[in-house]
């Protein structure tokens, strides 16, 4: 069983992170385009609940929330999205590159699903070396799927076994274009004509839901069956880059939004959540503080760190 209250301050943490960095874009103190994970925040901690320091994720260019719910230090994580020298890479990154692989976060990229294939390659390094019991995830949109490199990743970690959770946060959009507009293909029956088990989440806003089906495939993948495929259906409450709303742009509705909102655990009103807004405020606050006083980086620091 999870403790769904440590869940939901997790998810809600994410999201009041996110909603400063908004709060911060207009100033210009955000030198980083940022997509953020307002809406989806419940995938990665529910996911992130059953992993390990030693699993690895390798996350995309919309990875605050797997960057966070991993472990991932804030204050670096402000002072990175600042481009100041003590961020988590020495604000070379920004937020579409992050990593921190003391917790297991690996880099991410900002070409759509190119960290697939760096998944499965750790994995056969992995198995190659004997290792045991450890998960390397590659977590993707649903427009990833769309890419070569996720097919030849399908069937390379299959014919070879490899221990890939194959983690799809489907929010039904690739930019402004609808999954309808772009899929022939049904993903459960893709899944199978590559012998790869699925698991799918209806429930992408409720934390425990989440945790508690991929528990499933995180363990099938552990006892080292090969790879597992899990798709999570997600939404996203803001624009696909940016911190503001696209509906004036008429690719998506916001009756739908308003309808998963409804349902959106974080939205709920309590004394337990005005303690947890309480404790997350502080710690951002103190976070900030960091990122303030952390130096720029240098010119002359651009090719530092390039091997």
């Amino acid at each position: 069983m999870y403790d769904r209250d440590l869940l939901l301050y997790e998810a809600l943490r994410i999201r009041m992170v996110e909603e400063k960095i908004i709060d911060l874009y207009p100033s210009d103190q955000i030198q980083s385009p940022v997509h953020l994970s307002i809406g989806q925040e419940a995938a990665a901690v529910g996911v992130c609940a059953n992993l390990n320091i030693s699993d690895w994720v390798f996350i995309n260019y919309r990875g605050h929330a797997f960057y966070l719910a991993k472990g991932g230090p804030l204050p670096q994580f402000f002072a990175e999205l600042m481009g100041k020298s003590g961020g988590i890479s020495k604000g070379k990154a920004g937020s579409m590159h992050l990593a921190d692989p003391n917790h297991g976060i690996m880099g991410a990229s900002a070409v759509v699903a190119s960290t697939i294939s760096h998944a499965v390659g750790a994995a056969l390094a992995s198995k190659i070396k004997g290792e045991n019991s450890r998960v390397f995830v590659a977590n993707f949109g649903d427009g990833a799927m769309e890419q070569g490199a996720f097919y030849e990743s399908l069937n390379f970690a299959s014919l070879h076994r490899l221990p890939v959770l194959f983690l799809c946060e489907d929010n039904g959009l690739a930019v402004h274009t609808s999954r309808g507009d772009r899929q022939a293909f049904d993903v459960k029956k893709l899944s199978a004509a590559f012998g790869i088990p699925f698991f799918s989440i209806e429930e992408g806003y409720e934390p425990s839901i989440v945790a508690e089906v991929s528990a499933r495939a995180i363990t099938k993948v552990r006892e080292g069956s090969g790879p597992v495929f899990l798709l999570i259906r997600t939404l996203r409450y803001k624009e696909h880059v940016g911190p503001g709303e696209d509906f004036s742009a008429g690719y998506r509705s916001e009756e739908v939004v308003k309808a998963w909102q409804q349902k959106d655990p974080l939205f709920e009103n309590s004394t337990k959540f005005y303690e947890f807004k309480t404790r997350i405020n502080h710690e951002i606050e103190d976070a900030l503080n960091f990122a303030y006083l952390s130096p720029h980086a240098k010119p002359e620091d651009l090719l530092t760190d390039v091997i």
